[in-house]
């Protein structure tokens, strides 16, 4: 018994020990406790690919804005590039009619509005951002942000009153002079301006808007009068550039992505939770410009993955997710956070989305039957009656080619919907549209969107889409190869 005792205090001796010792391992608290492998840690060649290959997704956006950025900043005033694309540095260049055909700059541009286009680094100063009356008129200013996030709420949507509103860098602390409507923080140095005003399809409408876009500008705080300040639009500089081509200027370059990266890493912080990543990556890199294997290997790497992933993004399939009846839309656009999957589909297909409760997008590659659109047959996109896309903005339906870009033809015609006036609608009031390299016939020629004889894909825009289109509830009609159409339905004129 005396030993069974001794054994028990021994033993509770022993615990309260090494229950004295025992301490918790703090968590991390800092960005430099998760900075990834220490400096001058072996790294495989495969442990370099799969990170260089997650940067490349990960950075292809913020490389493409600051490329952009770059070669903007070389113009010496606002102006038109090849004389078809608005480009500007810490300003803003308008268009007075819809974008061309030729401009190559920017994938999947609309046929509907007056675009702007400027580029600005903020840390060179604030500016003030001009905003007209624009009536009843549909207009939207999108502000992004280096990492395609727009980070601003102006437009109709949003009853954004005109006046003068000051976008500063994230930290900007100066002071807000008298006549300033409101300040906007960017949440990267770099910013990118693209203002978009709806225009109809009509001579009267191209008259009406041209003392409005006339009033849209962006200048230096030191210019800042309290006054609107005027530009005719119509009489911007044209600089010289290439407009031909048939795909996107090749804003990123696989060869050199890994030799830019460090310079955007450092110009865009970043966001909460990224900084184990931004300590991967840095490590990577650190690691390349040391060793010239490693280097070599992070350049492979960008080659792989741009031909074995990002070319892809080019078939809708890949990006977004369903949303029924065979179309795909983003979800996250413009506010992109962490998905970086869809950031980089996204930056690779048709760059500068709207946020979602501005514009929702569908789009498509293939038919009702799973098969490739293609222009060498018809086809039919019959919106029941009272089905149109439910829209307090205007709606669209556009067709691109296999690059993403206008489909040349003699109708100058590359989008339907809200803005034309001479769509013909079916005796039981529905709306068919038609899509193909032949006309259907000149009773119908005023529905139809001339295409390419190949490949081509077809996108709706929904601007400030109404709850139905934002919760799914509504969808899109099929896209139905002509042979696979029901009988055509009598046209006459919208009830």
């Amino acid at each position: 018994m005396k030993m069974k005792n001794l054994f028990a205090t021994a033993l509770v001796g022993a615990m309260t020990f090494t229950s004295a010792q025992a301490q918790q391992v703090p968590l991390p608290k800092t960005a430099a406790d998760i900075a990834g492998p220490a400096a001058g840690t072996a790294m495989t060649k495969e442990y370099v690919q799969a990170v260089g290959r997650m940067a490349y997704i990960w950075g292809w956006p913020l490389v493409n804005m600051g490329n952009r950025s770059i070669a903007f900043s070389k113009l010496p005033a606002p102006g038109k590039i090849g004389g078809v694309l608005p480009a500007a540095f810490n300003s803003v260049c308008m268009l007075t009619d819809y974008v061309s055909p030729d401009q190559r700059a920017v994938a999947c541009p609309n046929q509907d509005v007056a675009y702007g286009f400027g580029v600005s680094q903020l840390d060179q100063g604030p500016l003030v951002l001009q905003v007209p009356d624009f009536g009843d008129r549909f207009w939207v200013f999108a502000l992004y942000d280096q990492r395609t996030d727009e980070f601003s709420s102006l437009g109709k949507a949003y009853g954004t009153k005109p006046g003068f509103y000051l976008i500063v860098a994230p930290n900007w602390q100066g002071e807000v002079p008298a006549g300033i409507t409101a300040v906007v923080r960017s949440t990267t140095n770099m910013m990118l301006t693209v203002p978009r005003v709806f225009m109809d399809d009509t001579d009267a409408d191209r008259a009406a808007i041209q003392p409005l876009v006339n009033q849209i500008s962006l200048y230096p705080l030191a210019k800042f009068t309290g006054q609107m300040q005027i530009v005719d639009w119509q009489k911007a500089p044209i600089y010289p550039g290439a407009s031909g081509g048939s795909e996107e200027t090749k804003w990123v370059v696989p060869d050199t992505f890994f030799d830019l990266l460090p310079a955007v890493m450092k110009n865009v912080p970043p966001m909460p939770g990224e900084e184990a990543l931004y300590g991967w990556i840095n490590s990577v890199l650190d690691a390349a410009a040391k060793d010239p294997q490693v280097a070599a290997t992070l350049k492979a790497t960008a080659i792989a993955t741009e031909k074995e992933m990002f070319n892809k993004f080019l078939q809708w399939q890949y990006c977004g997710r369903p949303a029924g009846n065979g179309w795909n839309s983003p979800v996250n656009n413009a506010r992109w956070g962490t998905d970086y999957l869809n950031r980089a589909s996204t930056g690779k297909s048709n760059i500068l989305d709207n946020k979602p409760e501005e514009t929702k997008y569908f789009y498509r590659d293939l038919d009702s039957a799973g098969q490739q659109i293609d222009g060498t047959n018809l086809y039919s996109i019959t919106f029941p009656k009272g089905q149109l896309p439910p829209v307090k903005g205007f709606w669209s339906l556009t067709l691109y080619n296999e690059h993403h870009f206008f489909n040349k033809n003699p109708l100058k015609r590359y989008s339907l919907g809200t803005k034309n006036k001479t769509l013909k609608y079916n005796s039981d009031g529905s709306l068919t549209l038609y899509a193909g390299a032949k006309s259907p016939g000149k009773a119908k020629e005023s529905n139809w969107l001339p295409a390419p004889s190949g490949t081509f894909s077809l996108y709706i825009r929904a601007y400030w889409a109404e709850q139905a289109i934002l919760d799914g509830t509504w969808m899109p009609p099929q896209v139905v190869k002509a042979k696979q159409a029901a009988t055509a339905k009598t046209e006459g004129t919208k009830p």
